[in-house]
């Protein structure tokens, strides 16, 4: 089945992608306004990649759904209401402590602040997308992102993310997202859209 030239083509994650995803996810976030605020400042972009790395890897690969487009210079990266990521949140908490440095009191806040607006019920969680900056405005990030909402949607499932871009919002309300809240971060942290896609 030959492919159309111009499709991105999007697979699921495999073990040669990771280290590929993990640059895409660290270049994608060096300068993001919702990391800026809870990761500390010095050796920033090494707390980004290393923040990054656990995410996918001990989040979204052994509790949820990573899809990549491009050989992993877009990457999604997904919970799922099959398993339960608490106990890796629990393990990773010290390591995301340490990331965060001087600025772990703005990651609580930022976490407390956002943490009624998400959903109650089984929901897919976008917990991080990427896609590398010199490829950018080619519709990856909407190509690697639609795996996981039409999973979301015949699992009869919501789809939830938060975004500190607003460049971003409008991305995502093409996929079928709406704005659920918008909060301005306590100090001084950026504004924050929480965005829900219900199943059809």
């Amino acid at each position: 089945m030959s492919q159309h030239q111009d499709a991105p083509v999007v697979r699921p994650l495999t073990e040669a992608d990771i280290p590929v995803a993990v640059d895409t996810l660290a270049r994608a976030f060096a300068d993001y306004p919702f990391t800026r605020h809870v990761i500390a400042a010095d050796a920033h972009e090494d707390r980004i990649r290393r923040f990054q790395e656990l995410c996918l890897t001990r989040i979204g690969m052994v509790y949820g759904r990573v899809w990549v487009a491009d050989e992993g210079r877009a990457v999604a990266v997904w919970t799922t209401p099959d398993q339960d990521p608490s106990p890796a949140f629990a393990e990773i908490g010290p390591l995301l402590g340490h990331l965060t440095g001087d600025r772990a009191a703005a990651y609580e806040s930022a976490e407390q602040a956002v943490a009624p607006y998400r959903p109650q019920e089984s929901a897919w969680f976008l917990n991080t997308v990427g896609v590398m900056p010199e490829v950018q405005g080619r519709g990856l990030g909407t190509a690697v992102l639609i795996p996981g909402v039409e999973e979301a949607a015949r699992a009869g499932c919501p789809a939830f993310l938060e975004t500190s871009s607003e460049r971003n919002v409008a991305l995502y309300e093409r996929l079928g997202f709406k704005v659920t809240a918008e909060v301005l971060l306590p100090g001084g942290g950026p504004r924050t859209w929480c965005m829900r896609r219900d199943p059809r």
